[in-house]
């Protein structure tokens, strides 16, 4: 907003002294009553002041342009719009645009409506005021554009683990530009942006390069928008699809205690996760041939009757169109009595010590006893022990 006065009474009256001055003997006197007269009909003006203020308005809602005067005169108000063409002259409207629509009028203000505001109605609008010296101040409208479309778009729907990928997001049509935001889940990113101007109206497309990992599979790519024509969070998203070679992993099923002895069976299960899911799960055994009494059915692999020859590493593998994984077990045949020496060690171990405990327990009694009575029959073993004075 900016304010401009124009000549004043005074201002003419001191430029035409100056012109007196210069005129020749006979006609300087002439000009200086001349000056006098016309200074004393021309009035001052003084303390008029003529004020507005910038609008901002999003497109399509209504601007409200204020021309507002301190110490009013009753002089006339008119405002104009940045061809300076009339809006209204006083109360009047002399422009055939029914958008604007007169709010206030009075000697002190004149205040218009603008509804249904387009990004042609940016500019500078001038509020003047009729006095002496005249004045004049401008408003300028500036209209925000918010995003006509955001877009995302990813280089591959299906990605596999380790894979660096492009991730791309438009925002169209704004202004001023938009800032584009990247999240994963709810981790920010660092994209790279390039802005495009059009006829005053700015495209921005913003660049993500994401290396992904099988925790990034079902996650979703956020791109979020800032503009100070929208409120609350616009953003769209894709969720990633990430595929990954099978995670395997050996579970015991039998024997349940994890003890493993000649004459008992081993069943061991194989489970096998990835993505797509494995469809080949199979069992081998490292550096050996799986014995002839194995039994062998999905992943379940069934060995009865064992004995020490079935000792060795026994491996799961699954695959998937990504790759494959494999996971060990190392099977010990423990002899058919392992378990019940150990029991029976444990046994008679437990009954020593409870023996030993009733022994200590019962010297402990002893020694409590023999204290007590020695104590009692301390005084009796004194005298018959002392000489007799004669």
């Amino acid at each position: 907003m900016a304010s401009a006065v124009l000549p004043s009474g005074s201002q003419c009256a001191a430029a035409a002294a100056v012109a007196a001055a210069a005129a020749p003997p006979g006609l300087r006197l002439r000009l200086l009553l001349l000056l006098l007269s016309a200074a004393a009909l021309i009035p001052t003006g003084d303390g008029q002041n003529l004020f507005t203020k910038d609008v901002t308005v999003i497109e399509g809602e209504v601007a409200t342009i204020s021309c507002q005067v301190n110490k009013s005169d009753d002089s006339v108000i008119q405002l104009l719009n940045p061809n300076r063409q009339t809006i209204y002259f006083k109360d009047f409207r002399p422009l055939k645009d029914s958008r604007f629509q007169l709010l206030n009028f009075s000697s002190s203000e004149l205040k218009v409506s603008l509804t249904n505001v387009s990004i042609s109605d940016e500019g500078r609008y001038f509020c003047q005021l009729y006095t002496d010296p005249p004045q004049e101040s401008y408003t300028t409208i500036t209209v925000l554009v918010p995003p006509r479309n955001l877009m995302i778009d990813i280089q591959k729907d299906t990605a596999v683990e380790g894979e660096e990928i492009e991730v791309n997001c438009t925002a169209m049509a704004s202004k001023p530009a938009t800032t584009i935001r990247w999240f994963k889940g709810n981790k920010e990113l660092k994209g790279k942006s390039e802005v495009e101007e059009w006829s005053d109206m700015y495209t921005v497309t913003s660049q993500l390069m994401l290396k992904v990992h099988k925790e990034d599979d079902g996650v979703p790519v956020i791109c979020q928008v800032e503009h100070p024509a929208v409120t609350g969070n616009l953003q769209t998203q894709r969720y990633l699809e990430v595929q990954y070679k099978p995670q395997v992993h050996i579970q015991m099923t039998y024997p349940l205690q994890g003890l493993t002895r000649e004459g008992d069976a081993l069943e061991l299960t194989c489970e096998a996760i990835g993505k797509p899911q494995p469809v080949m799960v199979t069992w081998v055994r490292v550096d050996d041939e799986m014995p002839q009494h194995a039994v062998l059915s999905g992943p379940n692999l069934f060995i009865n009757n064992l004995n020490k020859t079935d000792n060795g590493t026994y491996r799961c593998e699954a695959s998937n169109t990504v790759g494959k994984a494999h996971s060990d077990y190392m099977l010990y045949v423990y002899d058919s009595r392992a378990g019940e020496e150990g029991a029976i060690g444990a046994v008679d171990h437990a009954v020593i010590g409870g023996v030993v405990a009733v022994v200590v327990f019962a010297m402990l009694c002893l020694l409590i006893i023999l204290g007590r009575y020695f104590a009692r029959h301390k005084g009796l073993f004194s005298l018959t022990s002392s000489p007799r004075i004669k």
